[in-house]
């Protein structure tokens, strides 16, 4: 299973910015999907996962501005970010996992004015 990931960059205080991520390969179901980030000097982090199911788990910190979304059948799965601040600058990972955990590349999300 590959993911590949996109959508992140430079974006100011309040903006938005969506990221996406596709799941590619054979013979796979993912069952969570998801979005970790990690800032300099800290651990890697979660920001919110679905499952297939539709199940929903949030960072508080994101509550009310992020929003996971995933299309099954084309095995992507979506974040729309509003309001963005400054703290959320981080490099974003998309995440799935099947019998095991994947992950995809990062992609850099920017919040600056």
């Amino acid at each position: 299973v590959q993911l590949q990931a996109c959508g992140g960059g430079l974006v100011q205080p309040g903006g938005f910015l969506r990221l996406s991520c596709a799941a590619s390969g054979s013979g796979f179901r993912i069952n969570v999907m998801g979005w970790y980030r990690q800032s300099p000097g800290k651990q890697r982090e979660l920001v919110a996962t679905m499952s297939s199911g539709g199940g929903t788990n949030y960072k508080d910190s994101v509550k009310g501005r992020f929003t996971i979304s995933r299309d099954n059948a084309k095995n992507t799965v979506y974040l729309q970010m509003n309001s963005l601040k400054p703290e959320d600058t981080a490099v974003y990972y998309c995440n799935g996992i099947t019998n095991r955990s994947y992950w995809g590349q990062g992609t850099q999300v920017t919040v600056s004015s």
